[in-house]
């Protein structure tokens, strides 16, 4: 049985959870988010508590899929309580001479070195914030959509290894290549 499927998840007092046998929904103070339910899991709420269970029918007919869902799907039920009450941030940095970020409205506006400025459309449910115009924050509730975005603005120009120029996570390290010797 799962370790992380067993631990029960603790609900603050501002977020909301309403269960049909399919999905979860779950509301709060930065948006809902809907979490689907395999058929093999059961979940219920109690003492201010969400606990999933593996259900035993399903158990006995398909053991592997029902021990792999169980502690997936306490981890997403888990992602989105945390999504709803706190959200979850993302920091990426431009480096390079002339590499800068704007936003304006709905559009992130990128200068990373080419010959014209990327127009990247802000999906909806997620915030993006320039700070010093080499900073960038991407904002939301969803923890997997924050990540694809993220990772989407950061391969319009990947850290490329002699200068460790492009777009790099805040606290990424990036290896770096000696250039040319300059002998024979």
């Amino acid at each position: 049985m799962s370790r992380i499927g067993k631990l029960p998840i603790a609900i603050p007092e501002k977020v909301k959870i309403e269960n049909d046998k399919t999905s979860v929904k779950v509301t709060g103070a930065k948006g809902s988010l809907i979490v689907n339910l395999p058929a093999c899991i059961n979940f219920e709420l109690a003492q201010g508590n969400a606990l999933l269970s593996m259900n035993a029918e399903r158990l006995e007919q398909d053991k592997a899929v029902t021990k792999s869902a169980f502690g997936l799907t306490r981890t997403l039920l888990a992602n989105a309580v945390k999504g709803v009450s706190e959200g979850f941030s993302v920091g990426l940095e431009l480096n390079g001479v002339g590499y800068r970020a704007a936003v304006s409205g709905k559009v992130l506006e990128l200068a990373l070195g080419y010959s014209h400025s990327i127009k990247f459309d802000i999906p909806t449910g997620i915030e993006i914030k320039v700070d010093k115009q080499t900073q960038i924050v991407v904002v939301g509730a969803d923890k997997e959509l924050v990540g694809r975005v993220s990772a989407k603005i950061r391969s319009f120009r990947p850290p490329e290894p002699y200068l460790g120029k492009g777009v790099k996570y805040v606290g990424e390290k990036i290896r770096r290549k000696a250039g040319k010797s300059g002998g024979k």
